[in-house]
């Protein structure tokens, strides 16, 4: 085996991509800030206890786990930085009024998401904690469609559902929590056959409104046809209510409704929502309420928010074609710099790369190396040409 090859699924990040993904990123926070959603970077790995809780199953499978040689302690490798941002608010900024957070680092899986996916994807994200109400849910909303926009993606249509829903039907049909798992994996996946047979024994009017939840997708009329079908229980009159409210705050986006599209049995409290774009296979990004989290760390806090893997937006995103590096030439001892040192910070103040040369090295070494021009001391001054 040789010792170079990097594990399945892990990967370096080389120039091009790498420099990206860092120009998309500091767009993308500067943005955040220019809203009011205050940076802040929570650490790579922390006791278990601490990283899952209030997150259920949904991440303890997707963590690895560690032994720490200091304390004993098992210890994991973040999967989601989200939970550890409502750390950070319940615990360590512990504000009363409204709270706007934004991250952006590297998360460690278990597993691909996907046949193409990394293991290590770098997630970027924004949370907004202290206000329940449908205004924060449309904050989101807008601001996810903003993120998409400045980096030349555009959303073909945002899906939006509700946990809620579900936990209504599966908890006055008297399901216990892995029979709920396996209906909540089964809408989730669209798997019908599955459905059918996991809803078999259930009592009406219930096993048929879960069999309706996937045909509870499109535009207004899914809500129209979820009111008038599903069971008139409170908490999925309540849910139906706040899916029409935010709807109604966001009409200039592509909304959607999918009472079917869930994630996060244990995480997501109400509203949850994915993005989707044009020459993407899944959901780009993925958000939702998640109110109970915070309860976990001593405070419970509304919140609510969305994240996304800034690697496969980067992929996805526009840049304008910049010109590449300037090849400066090399001095020889005793000549007079100054005038092509001052060429060279001109250049440089200009936003152009310039690269000095080095001696023994030919000019295909530099190109090899990105440079594309040259400077060139002709009458008197310093003129740029091109290889």
């Amino acid at each position: 085996m040789r010792r170079w090859l990097l594990p399945e699924a892990i990967e370096d990040v080389l120039p091009t991509e790498a420099w990206q993904v860092e120009s998309l990123r500091r767009r993308l926070l500067d943005e955040l800030r220019r809203h009011g959603y205050e940076y802040v970077i929570p650490p790579l790995l922390e006791y278990v206890e601490s990283l899952l809780i209030g997150s259920g199953r949904d991440l303890d499978l997707r963590t690895f786990k560690l032994v720490d040689q200091l304390s004993g302690r098992t210890m994991g490798i973040r999967a989601d930085i989200a939970p550890q941002v409502a750390r950070i608010d319940a615990h360590l900024l512990n504000r009363k009024g409204v709270t706007r957070l934004c991250y952006c680092g590297s998360v460690l899986h278990t597993l691909p998401a996907g046949l193409t996916a990394t293991r290590q994807p770098m997630q970027i994200g924004a949370e907004l904690y202290g206000h329940g109400g449908s205004e924060a849910d449309a904050e989101m909303l807008r601001l996810l469609a903003l993120v998409l926009q400045l980096s030349g993606v555009v959303a073909t249509r945002i899906d939006i559902g509700h946990v809620g829903v579900f936990r209504a039907l599966a908890g006055h049909a008297g399901v216990d929590a892995d029979q709920a798992q396996d209906l909540f994996g089964a809408l989730q996946s669209k798997d019908q056959p599955s459905l059918r047979e996991l809803v078999a024994g259930l009592a009406e009017p219930y096993r048929s409104a879960l069999l309706l939840l996937p045909d509870c997708y499109g535009g207004m009329e899914a809500l129209e046809n979820a009111t008038m079908r599903l069971p008139r229980l409170p908490e999925i009159i309540q849910a139906i209510a706040e899916l029409r409210a935010v709807a109604g705050a966001v009409t200039d986006l592509p909304v959607s409704f999918d009472l079917a599209d869930l994630r996060g049995l244990h995480y997501h409290s109400g509203l949850v929502f994915a993005a989707y774009c044009a020459d993407y296979p899944g959901a780009i990004a993925l958000g939702g309420r998640y109110d109970k989290v915070g309860k976990a760390f001593g405070r419970s806090r509304a919140a609510t928010g969305f994240s996304l893997d800034l690697r496969e937006l980067a992929r996805l995103a526009v840049y304008p074609k910049d010109n590449q590096a300037i090849l400066a030439p090399c001095l020889k001892v005793g000549e007079d710099g100054a005038s092509l040192r001052a060429m060279i910070d001109e250049l440089r103040a200009k936003g152009e790369i310039v690269i000095e040369e080095l001696p023994d090295h030919d000019a295909a070494e530099w190109v090899e190396a990105g440079c594309d021009r040259y400077l060139v001391h002709r009458n008197g001054r310093w003129e740029i040409d091109t290889f």
